[in-house]
């Protein structure tokens, strides 16, 4: 399917994250990269852990130039994917391509992928603010609002720390590319957006003291 220009700048990418499949599409810019992860809420991590290959979709947090995951200090796994190279993956779908032909339906998208080799984070101020970014990027705010963790629960934590170095975007927008001959064809095309929207909160139950 063709795809479209990216309007992001690039610059010099590595050799494992350079586009080569329609390489307009690629932004290798970290306000493209930053801007993209900072509105995702959901990565996909590919690790090989003692011979087996894993892809697990997972909550994330970036800090500068750190994103960080958190799981059960008695995941196997995760402790396993401690130094192993790491594939993170977000992607963002902004809407359904709607063409002439079957061949030229596509989406919408935006997505970075990142290599690198995940850290354990063993520092308790680090590991209090990865877990405190995770809060706050789930709902800004939230954090002064709530109990923070306690040394069991802290305890209980594997937080793992990758660095965002080795990176690519890739992005398509706009309306579908049909071929001249197929225009004129009596079929509706275009794109069909879609968005991630909250729905109106549902309490758990009454806050103490409201009845």
């Amino acid at each position: 399917m063709e795809e479209l220009e990216s309007p992001c700048a690039p610059v010099a990418p590595s050799e494992r994250t350079r586009i080569r499949r329609i390489p307009r599409r690629a932004a290798y810019d970290r306000a493209s990269i930053d801007a993209i992860l900072d509105e995702g809420l959901v990565c996909h991590l590919a690790f090989t852990a003692d011979g087996q290959p894993y892809a697990i979709p997972t909550a994330y947090a970036r800090i500068g130039d750190h994103l960080y995951v958190h799981g059960s200090a008695a995941s196997r796994m995760l402790l396993s994917a401690a130094g192993s190279s790491f594939f993170f993956i977000v992607t963002l779908l902004d809407g359904l391509v709607l063409a002439r032909s079957a061949f030229h339906h596509s989406m919408n998208y935006r997505s970075v992928v990142i290599l690198g080799a995940a850290e354990e984070v063993t520092d308790e101020g680090e590991r209090l603010a990865a877990m405190r970014a995770l809060v706050e990027r789930v709902a800004p705010g939230r954090w002064a609002e709530i109990r923070p963790p306690n040394r069991q629960e802290l305890k209980a934590t594997t937080i793992l720390r990758l660095a965002i170095a080795e990176c690519s975007a890739k992005i398509r927008s706009g309306p579908p590319i049909d071929d001249e001959e197929d225009l004129a064809l009596p079929c509706w095309a275009g794109v069909i957006p879609l968005a991630l929207t909250p729905g109106p909160p549902v309490a758990d139950r009454p806050p103490p003291g409201s009845g």
